[in-house]
């Protein structure tokens, strides 16, 4: 008996020695089921200097992507001394939000989407609102070349920009660089109403107007912001190397509710949009990566020219009632390698333009109480606008935020980086980057935040989205 209990005391050490074993060496391999963050990276101290990654120098088809509130910024007149009114990007993402799902909302009927798209006066409900539009690029348009900085946006087809003058009854907004004046330009020309581009606009949901020669546009957002103008061909010339002639954009003369921007890049599916235009070129794939902050810079890629080799894709489904936006199909989400229960498969739509994830009530509800249960050892503070599970890391010097996994159609699983899964307001206030959404029906929307410091790629001919981590290098 006493041999026994010696060796069943061996066998338990043994297996307690493996367990301890296995437990470093995945420490030592870095396969933890959290990450373990400095408090430094989440709370940088400002002013900071611009950083530029080399992916930029070295692709000629890349464009800085930037922070509008960063110090890289043409934007930013202060260079990142004042910190970005969080409370504004929530509410306006909110209504970008609002305004996606009633694009998106099977609750409208074909007449009701017929009398908007055949409306004369602007649609304004069936755009897209712009949202905070966090993301900007440099691009140069014209002969010579004008620079303006444009939100980039792959849930928009249309380009545009203000133009001079500026209607008669109409307005421009205050924007950060000269307003392009077609006139001053060697390569501009209009579109004509017979232009197939021009009959394209209505099938698209937007305003045309076609009582004079030209093509006239108009476009609603659902905060009730709008460019009306008209559509014109022009040279457009990326990072002084890739110049494309007779780029159809929309010069608008007549604007409102806009902020700072020159205007919008559209990313878009549609034939309109800067992808489409220039497939010639770049074969309708383009990637980009966003910055993990605002002092950081990331870069908007067209072409295949610097994948990642370890780029994991899903295919791009269909999205009701839009030819816009990129479909994904989420089939699981983990928190700290524990599969959620959620349903089986979330049809949602991935956007440049939105801040925030949001989730089926069902799914978001598992996510944040799995999130409480592995960060009940930090204090808890109240939640702030639309997140609503928050933390105060006052005094930490260092976190282990667990680790949050998308699994999409396919079988590719996506690792979010650290700064994916939170938004932060400042040490006192560090929330869970997530929100549900009201209505089960109600689209998934997979954010800008959750998308940071991927490369995320679009492969147009391929019918897929990709993912590759680290994608800022």
């Amino acid at each position: 008996m006493k041999n026994m209990l010696n060796i069943i005391t061996i066998i338990i050490c043994l297996w307690l020695s493996w367990g301890r074993a296995d437990g470093a060496q995945k420490r030592e391999s870095g396969e933890l089921s959290f990450h373990r963050i400095q408090a430094s990276s989440l709370f940088p101290s400002l002013p900071a200097p611009c950083v530029l990654p080399p992916r930029v120098s070295n692709t000629k088809s890349s464009l800085h992507v930037v922070n509008r509130h960063g110090p890289c910024s043409s934007l930013s007149s202060k260079k990142a001394t004042i910190s970005p009114d969080h409370d504004e990007i929530l509410r306006l993402d909110q209504a970008r939000v609002k305004s996606i799902h009633s694009k998106l909302s099977k609750k409208l009927t074909a007449r009701d989407r017929l009398s908007q798209s055949q409306s004369t006066v602007l649609p304004a409900t069936d755009g897209i609102t712009l949202g905070y539009g966090n993301y900007i690029v440099t691009v140069g348009i014209g002969t010579p070349k004008h620079d303006l900085s444009l939100v980039f946006d792959t849930g928009s087809d249309l380009t545009w920009t203000q133009c001079e003058p500026c209607g008669r009854n109409g307005t421009c907004y205050p924007q950060k660089e000269p307003i392009f004046n077609p006139s001053s330009s060697s390569s501009f020309s209009n579109v004509s109403c017979s232009s197939p581009f021009c009959d394209s606009l209505a099938s698209q949901g937007r305003v045309k107007n076609c009582l004079a020669p030209n093509c006239d546009y108009g476009v609603g957002y659902g905060d009730r912001s709008f460019t009306i103008g008209f559509l014109a061909t022009e040279k457009f010339t990326l990072a002084n190397s890739d110049v494309f002639d007779n780029v159809i954009f929309g010069c608008g003369v007549n604007n409102k509710g806009f902020i700072g921007i020159a205007g919008l890049l559209g990313l878009g599916r549609g034939k309109v949009s800067f992808p489409s235009q220039t497939a010639m070129t770049y074969n309708n794939i383009f990637s980009y990566c966003l910055p993990s902050s605002p002092e950081y810079t990331g870069h908007l890629t067209f072409g295949s020219a610097g994948l990642s080799n370890s780029v994991k894709y899903t295919p791009i489904s269909a999205v009701p009632y839009s030819a816009s936006f990129y479909g994904l199909d989420i089939v699981g989400i983990s928190v700290d390698d524990k599969q959620l229960e959620i349903p089986s498969t979330t049809g949602a739509v991935i956007d440049s333009g939105t801040v925030i994830t949001r989730l089926p009530p069902m799914a978001y509800a598992a996510l944040r109480t799995a999130f409480k249960e592995k960060m009940s050892n930090y204090k808890t503070t109240l939640g702030r606008s639309i997140l609503d599970t928050c933390y105060d890391f006052t005094g930490q010097e260092t976190m282990n935020i667990p680790k949050v996994s998308f699994s999409f159609k396919g079988g590719t699983v996506v690792e979010l980086d650290s700064i994916g899964v939170l938004y932060v307001f400042n040490k006192s206030t560090v929330c869970l980057a997530f929100a549900g959404n009201n209505n089960d029906d109600d689209v998934t929307i997979f954010g800008n935040v959750q998308q940071k410091t991927m490369q995320v790629v679009y492969d147009g001919p391929g019918g897929r989205v990709g993912f590759a981590p680290n994608g800022c290098m």
